[in-house]
C-alpha cells in the first residue's frame, strides 16, 4: 500500500520536473524556435581553423546570429562558404566587412561584421539569392603572415650577418681601420699645416690692407696735388694771356711803324720823331714789363709758376 503511493509520488514529481525543464528551455530561448532568420554566405581563402557550426555571429560586438553551415567552395577549392543565419530586420549593408576573430583565449572562432554606413544599400535575401557579404584577413591571419615574413626576414639578415662577418670580411675590416687610422694621422698633419698656412695668408692680407690704405691716402694727396697744379696752372694762363696780347699788340703797332718810316721815307719825310713817338712808348712799356719779370725771376724762379701753391709746413712749425 505505502510503496505504491511512493512510486505514484515519484511519478507526479517526474512529470512536473520535465514539464518545468520544457517550460523552461522555451524561456531560455525565448522562444527562439518561431523567430525568422535570413540567410548570407561568406566566401574566405585563410584557414577557419576553430569556426564551427553555431559559432558567433556579430554585428559590431552585437549577437545577431549563427553560422549555420562551412563547406568548400565546388565551384573553386580555395574559397570556403560558410552561411550565416542572421536575425531577420537587423540591417547588412553592402559595404559591411566581415572576418573571423577569436574568442578569447580558447582558440574558437567567430564571424565579426564592422563598417557600413547608413546611405549603402542593404543585402536584401530571397528565396533563391543568397547574397555574399565581402570579407577580409583576420588580425590572426594578418599577424601569422607578418610572422612568417618576419622570419624569413629575420632568417635573412642573419644569413647576411653570417657572411659579413666571415674570417676574410673581419681581415679586410682590420686592414680598413689600420687605413683609417693612417689617414687620419696624415689628416691631423695636413690639418696642422693648413692652419699654419692660413694664419700666414692673414698676415700677409694684413700687410696688403695696411699698404692700400696708404696707397690711397698717397693717391689721394696726389689729386689733390694736381689739382692745385691744375689751379697754379690755370692761373699762370690767365697771367701770361694779358702780356701775350700786349706784345702781340706792340709787334702790331711796331710793324705799323714801319711802314709809315718806309712811306715816310720813300715820299721824303723826315718827321721820324712824330711818327716813333707812339712805338717808343709802347717799347717802354713793354722794357718795364720785361725788366720786371727779369728781376722777379732772378729773385725767385719759381714764383712765376707756384706762386698760388701753398708752402706745406715740416713737422713742428
Amino acid at each position: 500500500m505505502y510503496s505504491k503511493v511512493n512510486y505514484t509520488i515519484v511519478g507526479i514529481f517526474v512529470l512536473l520536473f520535465g514539464a518545468g525543464l520544457v517550460w523552461f528551455a522555451f524561456w531560455l530561448a525565448k522562444y527562439g524556435i518561431h523567430r525568422e532568420f535570413d540567410t548570407y554566405k561568406l566566401y574566405m581563402t585563410e584557414s577557419v581553423e576553430g569556426l564551427s557550426k553555431d559559432s558567433v555571429v556579430r554585428l559590431r560586438g552585437v549577437d545577431v546570429g549563427r553560422v549555420s553551415e562551412i563547406r568548400i567552395d565546388p565551384k573553386n577549392i580555395e574559397h570556403i562558404e560558410v552561411f550565416l543565419k542572421i536575425k531577420r530586420g537587423v540591417p547588412i549593408k553592402e559595404n559591411m566587412i566581415a572576418h573571423t576573430s577569436m574568442l578569447g583565449i580558447t582558440g574558437l572562432l567567430s564571424i565579426e561584421i564592422e563598417g557600413g554606413t547608413n546611405d549603402a544599400k542593404n543585402l536584401k535575401p530571397t528565396e533563391d539569392y543568397i547574397p555574399v557579404i565581402p570579407t577580409s584577413p583576420s588580425w590572426l591571419f594578418k599577424t601569422k603572415k607578418g610572422l612568417g615574413s618576419l622570419a624569413d626576414k629575420l632568417e635573412d639578415i642573419s644569413e647576411k650577418m653570417q657572411r659579413l662577418l666571415s674570417k676574410p670580411n673581419m681581415n679586410n675590416f682590420e686592414q680598413i681601420l689600420a687605413n683609417m687610422r693612417v689617414v687620419t694621422a696624415k689628416a691631423n698633419i695636413f690639418e696642422t699645416k693648413a692652419i699654419a698656412e692660413l694664419q700666414e695668408l692673414n698676415t700677409t692680407l694684413a700687410v696688403y690692407r695696411t699698404s692700400m690704405v696708404n696707397i690711397d691716402r698717397n693717391f689721394k694727396m696726389a689729386t689733390e696735388d694736381f689739382q692745385t697744379l691744375k689751379s697754379d696752372f690755370s692761373d699762370i694762363t690767365k697771367a701770361a694771356l694779358p702780356a701775350i696780347d700786349k706784345l702781340m699788340m706792340t709787334t702790331g703797332n711796331f710793324n705799323r711803324a714801319t711802314l709809315k718810316v718806309e712811306k715816310s721815307l720813300d715820299r721824303g719825310d723826315y718827321n721820324i720823331k712824330k711818327i716813333f713817338e707812339p712805338v717808343l712808348v709802347e717799347i717802354g712799356i713793354v722794357s718795364e714789363q720785361v725788366n720786371d719779370l727779369a728781376n722777379e725771376l732772378h729773385e725767385s724762379p719759381s714764383d712765376i709758376f707756384f706762386k698760388s701753391r701753398k708752402i706745406r709746413k715740416g713737422p713742428g712749425e
